[in-house]
């Protein structure tokens, strides 16, 4: 059986697995679905074609599957999937899509803090964070495992590559390869070595990331080059290596560039 509180509003339609929580004047609208032991907080709302698995919590606030903030926007049918096992804290807002039948996709094992937005049709994989007040813009990706620190900006269809990392109030309009740190506007300065070795990366892998690195931003090769480079080396055996390229391939916006930890300083100077 699911708890609902007597001030909640739970539409005709909509559908609740077992053990679910609806917090005071929360609303769920007639076509969400829930999974097992979610938690609706106070005054949340799930509106749209919303679909969850088992034991998300959605935080005091926060709105589900608002519309899309697109002028292309006509009222088509779109929604939300959501997996299993992420936190939306206080006032998170997520979008559901813009296009006939298209959806926003959050994976499992996420967690968005106070303010975070994600717009319409964005992709987020497994165990993404965003800190407080993360503003994704429509089409953006984020893979699996990246970090986004606070008030972060992503341009629309840019994509956030596996385990990167991002400094916050940081703006991103370009491509961030997976590994890399991201430190000032489209730009890179090392990898995010503490979380490649939590992930569990072997010092082999570590080792053919930084020389990769070193050789895609630092090798004086435009981009076709490096990658011919790096690819003809021993180093694309590992699969850190293979990601990393596979990624930078498939760029349309362009690979953020590279920053010496001196040029950084001057920047913020």
């Amino acid at each position: 059986m699911s708890e609902i509180h007597p001030t909640a509003i739970v539409e005709k339609g909509a559908k609740l697995g077992k053990g679910c929580v609806v917090g005071p004047g929360a609303i769920v609208g007639p076509e969400v679905e829930l999974g097992d032991g979610c938690l609706v907080g106070p005054r949340a709302v799930l509106e749209g074609r919303v679909v969850m698995g088992e034991k998300n919590r959605i935080g005091v606030g926060a709105v589900i599957g608002g519309e899309p903030q697109d002028m292309a926007y006509q009222g088509a049918k779109s929604g939300v999937r959501v997996g299993e096992g992420n936190v939306f804290r206080e006032y998170v807002t997520v979008h559901r899509g813009t296009k006939e039948g298209t959806d926003t996709v959050i994976g499992s094992g996420c967690f968005l803090m106070v303010g975070a937005h994600v717009a319409h049709n964005c992709r987020l994989a497994d165990g993404v964070t965003l800190v407080n007040g993360v503003m994704l813009a429509g089409y953006v990706e984020v893979e699996e495992k990246a970090f986004l620190g606070g008030a972060v900006v992503v341009h629309q269809f840019v994509r956030i590559g596996k385990l990167a990392m991002v400094r916050g109030q940081t703006r991103i309009g370009m491509d961030l390869p997976p590994y890399c740190m991201g430190v000032a506007t489209n730009a890179v300065c090392g990898l995010n070595l503490v979380g490649i070795r939590r992930s569990g990366v072997g010092v082999e892998g570590r080792k053919a990331l930084e020389r990769a690195y070193e050789e895609f931003f630092f090798g004086g090769k435009n981009r076709v080059q490096a990658m011919e480079a790096i690819r003809s080396g021993k180093d694309i055996k590992e699969k850190e290596v293979k990601e990393f390229c596979e990624f930078v391939e498939k760029t349309k916006r362009g690979i953020c560039h590279g920053l010496r930890a001196g040029d950084l300083r001057e920047e913020e100077n």
